[in-house]
């Protein structure tokens, strides 16, 4: 398999798009049979996909989208080989390919939002390109200067999008300038700073000659043998492949302060899940032979002396300069060194690889550290393993280049892992950038957005007594009658808090009486081989997605809580929700691992105070939960101005109505304020008609009152013919 394989395919693809400047029309019919051929859907090219114009650059992302399974790309491309008569091989790999974020998949803005020159311009840069990267010369560079300066700052484009486009179509001629190889050139510290200092800085829609400045400056330093690297495909793979393995041991260090950050209820320092590593014995696995024949596990940087003197990562850190090079980082080396002696522990399983592409072996933790100075290499770092299998296994995707990794926190990684070796595990979540959702602060909570929607009826103190409470207890019910607005409170309250409208990290269910623990946290579920397998459930998952995005909060919702079987639904759970208990793990009823409910995970319940059908929520229950009452919020500020918008006399009187009804449901003796009527039945309305309000009286608030008083008939015509009177 060549690395690179896709550069000749990519080519020959652009070479036949370029045939289609005068007749994007065929070339959108062509897109459409595509899909048609390999059934799958049509990724959104238009509003209601109605395509009328379409550009090259978002021709070649179909099949280059951060989302898209590589089965899918490989049958994408195969269908565009076969209808373009693409004559150049179907690519086996994918390495320094750039992709799209899958929300902004598109070159242009579609019908409406868009200038009628847009597509155009695309297409001029596409050809431009092609012809400079063809046979470079200033008068075609200051072509492409100018339709590249004219595509970046089309809406919707930036320097991540058009410099992709370009690496696609000429790799060796243009730089990628993604987040990924902006991050590698300008602050991973891989670059020499000399170099670094030389380059333009980066704005936000960078011009053309700045552009060609940075490609003409990297250029000249990868031909140079100041590094091994050769061209931009090499520099963008090990962009990549350096900027997952940071990342992987940022989100790996977070998970791990979690785990390690217990509540003092029940912290027992001695009690831990077995943590998973992989692992490097020596380059290229060049002393595994000889580790698997001695029964250890042994690591480098022998010189600098037995690593359990050392304090912290940053004397190993330090050691390392002055022992060996002082110019290099040693951040990588130093986390390794450090975990080995510090955090393996015993009975943490070891997967033993070879490069990045082949497991050999797989072993358990026996020993605690040992500095061994008589071994005459530098491998003096030693831990006695039991090394219990042995061969050659296929890495699930590439792994990391470290010595050693802890990967406890990728449970699908793990999973695959293990399966290798016919065992199990769990399951894996990723971190994701949030930055693409609206910002929602305590402001629009209260005043919601420049048309005054999307706010809730409540008052800044009874907003900062409720955000209070849930911080502090992490778990909080919402109680109060109907129509007060607990669900719409819910979500928005999540928002707020979070600071961004991201449904990503908010999850709403509904309890019923046939919801169970299988469905809450895991249970068997019968499969379509036959038989049953263990099946995780909501709060499970919910859970295994926050614990790996520690920074960020995470608002589990439940409705109508009070209608489930809470003891059955939570089970073992009930302990772990504590504020004090959150980051203990304790074993699950069906599978055997250990779990724990992230301290970034708030849970909020909603009950209606309304429901007798209901009983009372059990004292365990109520210890583990704030209670903030929800009241009818017509007193409040923000339907003081909403009454005053719509300026109707009699939608005003059914307000006043209302709220003497309210005075009378909470001084009686068999109801109370938990029966009060909520303002959330006359929200949302852009205009008030007589027949609006009628409705509302006949089919919301009068078999309401029927419901209330029905053992007292006369008092429910009293206050029928008070609300009908209102609306007359």
């Amino acid at each position: 398999m060549a690395q690179f394989d896709w550069v000749d395919f990519y080519k020959a693809f652009a070479k036949a798009l370029l045939h289609y400047k005068g007749n994007r029309s065929a070339l959108i019919q062509t897109i459409k049979k595509v899909y048609a051929e390999i059934e799958i859907n049509l990724p959104t090219l238009e509003r209601d996909n109605q395509i009328v114009d379409i550009d090259p650059f978002t021709a070649f992302g179909l099949f280059n989208k951060s989302k898209l399974k590589e089965s899918n790309r490989v049958k994408i491309i195969t269908a565009f080989a076969r209808e373009l008569a693409v004559d150049a091989a179907v690519p086996t790999s994918f390495d320094a390919v750039p992709v799209l974020n899958n929300q902004n998949a598109t070159f242009y803005y579609w019908i409406g939002d868009r200038g009628p020159d847009d597509v155009d311009h695309l297409w001029d840069l596409f050809e431009s390109a092609l012809e400079y990267a063809k046979t470079p010369s200033d008068d075609k560079r200051q072509v492409v200067s100018k339709y590249f300066d004219l595509a970046i700052n089309l809406k919707g484009n930036g320097n991540s999008k058009i410099t992709m486009g370009l690496y696609w179509i000429a790799p060796d001629v243009f730089l990628n300038l993604d987040s990924r190889n902006t991050w590698y050139i300008y602050e991973s510290g891989k670059i020499p700073s000399d170099v670094v200092d030389s380059l333009p800085r980066i704005e936000q829609k960078i011009s053309a000659d700045k552009y060609f400045e940075i490609a003409e400056k990297l250029q000249s330093y990868l031909q140079s043998d100041r590094t091994t690297l050769k061209d931009f495909k090499e520099l963008s793979f090990e962009a990549w492949t350096y900027s997952e393995q940071v990342n992987q041991e940022e989100r790996a260090a977070k998970v791990q302060s979690q785990r390690d950050d217990k509540g003092s209820a029940l912290a027992d320092e001695d009690v831990d899940t077995v943590h998973y590593w992989i692992y490097s014995p020596g380059d290229s696995a060049c002393k595994w032979d000889e580790f698997y024949k001695t029964g250890i596990m042994a690591i480098g940087w022998g010189e600098i002396g037995d690593l359990k003197v050392f304090a912290s990562k940053e004397d190993m850190k330090k050691k390392m300069k002055e022992t060996y090079d002082p110019s290099r980082h040693y951040k990588n080396v130093a986390l390794a060194t450090w975990q080995f002696t510090n955090e393996m522990k015993l009975g943490d399983v070891v997967f033993a690889k070879k490069g990045m592409h082949q497991i050999i072996g797989r072993g358990v933790v026996k020993s605690d550290y040992i500095f061994d100075d008589s071994v005459e290499d530098e491998f003096k770092n030693i831990r006695r393993i039991d090394w219990t299998d042995k061969g050659e296994w296929p890495h699930p995707g590439q792994a990391v280049m470290k010595t050693l990794t802890d990967i406890t926190a990728y449970t699908d990684y793990v999973e695959q892992l293990n399966a290798l070796f016919e065992t199990e595990d769990d399951g894996d979540e990723t971190e994701e950038d949030d930055s693409k959702f609206p910002i929602y602060a305590k402001e629009d909570f209260l005043y919601g957005k420049e048309d005054g929607k999307d706010r809730v009826f409540m008052s800044e103190e009874d907003y900062n007594t409720l955000v209070g409470l849930v911080k502090n207890k992490k778990n909080v019910i919402l109680q109060g009658a109907p129509g007060v607005g607990k669900t719409f409170v819910a979500k928005r309250l999540a928002y707020s808090m979070m600071g961004k409208k991201n449904p990503n990290r908010v999850m709403l269910i509904q309890f019923h009486q046939s919801y169970s623990y299988e469905d809450f946290i895991e249970g068997f579920r019968p499969v379509s081989s036959g038989g049953f397998e263990i099946k995780k459930g909501s709060f499970y998952n919910f859970c295994k997605k926050a614990q790996y995005d520690p920074e960020h909060e995470y608002f589990f919702i439940i409705d109508e809580i009070n209608r489930g079987n809470l003891s059955k639904i939570f089970g073992e759970l009930f302990m772990l929700i504590e504020n004090d208990k959150r980051g203990n793990e304790l074993q699950l009823l069906y599978s055997d691992e250990k779990f724990f409910v992230p301290k970034n995970v708030y849970i909020i319940g909603m009950m209606n105070t309304a429901d007798r059908s209901l009983a009372m929520l059990d004292y365990a229950l109520r210890r583990r939960f704030a209670f903030f009452d929800m009241k009818p919020g017509f007193d409040t500020e923000g339907f003081f101005e909403y009454r005053k918008k719509l300026t109707n006399k009699k939608f005003d009187k059914l307000i006043t109505t209302v709220e003497n009804l309210n005075n009378v449901i909470s001084t009686d003796d068999s109801l109370g304020e938990g029966f009060c009527i909520g303002h959330s039945y006359f929200c949302n309305l852009d205009q008030v008609s007589d027949k609006t309000l009628s409705d509302i009286v006949e089919y919301e608030l009068i078999p309401m009152l029927k419901e209330y008083w029905f053992d007292e008939p006369l008092k429910v015509q009293e206050w029928t013919n008070n609300l009908r009177s209102a609306v007359k």
